[in-house]
């Protein structure tokens, strides 16, 4: 075959490829499932109609099986949590973090308690929720798990298992504040984010469950992509799905997050999390 009809056949060929591929994304599933597969179906149809391929949401059941679907490249971008990026990013090599919630650097972690326990707020760490029932979200859950574990270490000089009367993991924040409400746990933590919206939308019954101290801040959520995309999609594929989160102006599908908007992220804004993960033995250094 003649050297130009090659190069013809071979720009048409990925051409096609490109545009026969689809984007997957998935998500971490922090709060109620139906929830997240309204707002994520939306986010498919915004994404496809700004980067001109097909696009398509990938439910998973736990945060482990988001972190495994990135690494096997079931699916090549994620909105995760500070801890989950993190995992996700070092099973990929050139994986990249590239937006975050505008609020996601500043994060934090309510400790919350059922009203049986008479603790009530306070600004310094609540050393009386020691010998209570306490529940954590989820195992991979930054700041279900990893930030109010850390502080719990840090305070109290002890594991979870030796400070608590009961340990449990709810599996994602929705269902935290659903334990603690109903007193099944007498102590939680819970996304400050998810707290505030239930608590707007009339979900949260402030006479049964409070909130009694909220964490210092720390670097959260994020959108991550997998390095290998634009050999897939295309020339600068990255910086598209960027732009495409950057200019993500529906205030209705924003306030499904709960987010303003999306600012730029990268991978070593989430160095502290990687630290603490490390500290307390989540991650092997």
């Amino acid at each position: 075959m003649k050297p130009f009809l090659l190069a013809v056949l071979i720009t048409l060929t990925a051409s096609i490829t490109t545009q026969a591929a689809t984007l997957r994304f998935t998500a971490i599933p922090d709060e109620n499932t139906a929830r997240l597969k309204e707002r994520f179906d939306k986010v498919a149809v915004y994404l496809s109609k700004e980067l001109g391929v097909d696009v398509g949401y990938i439910p998973v059941k736990s945060y482990a099986a988001s972190v495994a679907a990135f690494k096997n490249n079931e699916v090549q971008l994620a909105w995760f949590g500070g801890l989950s990026g993190v995992q996700a990013r070092r099973a990929v090599p050139d994986a990249q973090a590239i937006a975050q919630g505008e609020g996601d650097t500043q994060f934090i972690t309510y400790f919350i308690a059922n009203k049986s326990t008479g603790i009530n707020a306070t600004k310094a760490f609540p050393s009386t929720i020691k010998g209570h029932t306490f529940t954590f979200g989820s195992k991979g859950s930054t700041s279900g798990r990893l930030m109010p574990e850390f502080y719990i270490r840090q305070h109290l000089k002890k594991s979870p298992d030796d400070i608590f009367s009961r340990v449990g993991f709810s599996g994602d924040h929705s269902k935290t504040i659903a334990l603690v409400q109903s007193g099944s746990y007498e102590i939680g933590a819970t996304n400050y984010k998810v707290w505030e919206k239930e608590l707007a939308d009339g979900l949260i019954d402030t006479t049964k469950v409070r909130v009694i101290w909220q964490t210092p801040t720390y670097p959260d959520y994020n959108w991550s992509i997998r390095g290998d995309v634009n050999k897939t999609f295309g020339k600068n594929f990255i910086a598209k799905v960027q732009k495409a989160l950057l200019d993500l102006k529906d205030p209705d599908l924003l306030n499904s997050f709960p987010r303003t908007k999306f600012i730029k992220a990268d991978n070593s804004m989430y160095d502290p999390i990687l630290k603490t993960a490390i500290e307390i033995g989540i991650i092997e250094n």
